[in-house]
């Protein structure tokens, strides 16, 4: 059972990270002799992985890894601005001291890794950790929001999110303007100015919803 958690969460991030090229076809076979189990093992974790959306699935055709999409990525932005909004909110309503600490100790270390990227000629190095902390500010974000169907709906389309998006972010040429933007957020989550908050966060998001934000060899 513990293998099969690991090799769960091995796949999931491999996915949401660009492990695989879009539109890929993921064979059982060659995933088993990558992770050392067995094909039934790989092909449970797929299914799972299709519930979520980060795998399609297709009679006669397998699994692959989703195409990069402008309108799947304009709807994720649009459901991402709508329930990290309302989760932040509700945040704010009940997190209380704790929270706010939470929220500046995640910040802090986003910061400290974004400034270190602005100021870097090679970026690469910056590739996972700049992922695990900007993921871990937004669910902070959230995470004393009270509910849990709206944390898992969120899990759900950040992953969907960052996986439509890490070709196109890996030059990190945004960077200066998240700086920025994630500092914005902060500062109106703890001044307890819940309008401004959602704000900031659909200002944070806007620049995806139209999924330009991809590129031009993007599908519509």
């Amino acid at each position: 059972m513990t293998q099969d958690i690991d090799i769960y969460d091995a796949l999931r991030h491999r996915l949401i990270a660009n492990g695989f090229v879009h539109g890929a076809k993921l064979k059982a076979e060659h995933l088993r002799a990558e992770y050392g189990c067995s094909a039934s093992t790989i092909r449970e974790a797929l299914f799972r992985l299709s519930i979520q959306g980060l795998v399609t699935f297709q009679d006669q055709r397998g699994f692959r890894v989703p195409e990069r999409s402008k309108g799947i990525l304009a709807e994720l932005t649009h459901m991402r601005v709508l329930l990290e909004g309302e989760g932040t909110v509700l945040s704010i309503r009940n997190g209380g001291v704790a929270w706010e600490a939470r929220l500046t100790a995640a910040h802090h270390q986003l910061s400290h890794i974004e400034r270190r990227i602005h100021a870097a000629d090679d970026t690469g190095a910056f590739e996972d950790i700049w992922f695990d902390a900007e993921r871990e500010f937004h669910e902070t974000l959230i995470s004393a929001c009270g509910s849990v169907t709206l944390k898992d709906l969120h899990a759900n389309v950040y992953g969907r999110f960052r996986q439509q998006l890490m070709v196109a972010d890996r030059s990190f040429g945004f960077i200066s303007k998240n700086i920025e933007h994630h500092q914005e957020i902060l500062a109106a989550a703890l001044s307890g100015d819940e309008a401004l908050t959602r704000q900031k966060i659909h200002d944070h998001l806007a620049r995806h919803l139209t999924g330009e934000t991809l590129g031009e060899d993007a599908k519509l």
